[in-house]
């Protein structure tokens, strides 16, 4: 299961020892809606590689505009606390695996 993330925790799991891949959502997107199934079975795919978590950013939007998400779904992956690549928009499994690489 992807990993919720919240302003307390955020800064903690995105620093931990494993790439973070990070979905910025809100529970009133479409576009995340449909996406949020492929997540969650990345999460349980790479549970020993990445860490797959979500961002809700209307609970946490200082934390959308620190990192200037603009649109969602966004996803960006971390590794040591620094973005090191994002993609906007919806996106089948396999791009993303492909995004993760």
């Amino acid at each position: 299961m992807a990993l919720a993330l919240t302003k307390e925790n955020f800064e903690e799991i995105i620093n931990g020892d494993k790439p973070v891949l990070v979905d910025f959502w809100a529970t009133w997107c479409g576009p995340c809606k449909m996406l949020a199934p492929t997540i969650e079975q990345l999460a349980e795919e790479l549970k020993d590689e990445i860490v797959v978590a979500k961002l809700d950013v209307d609970q946490a939007q200082d934390i959308a505009m620190k990192y200037q998400v603009m649109s969602i779904p966004t996803l960006v992956l971390f590794k040591d606390g620094k973005e090191v690549k994002r993609t906007v928009g919806f996106r089948p499994k396999a791009q993303i695996l492909d995004f993760l690489k």
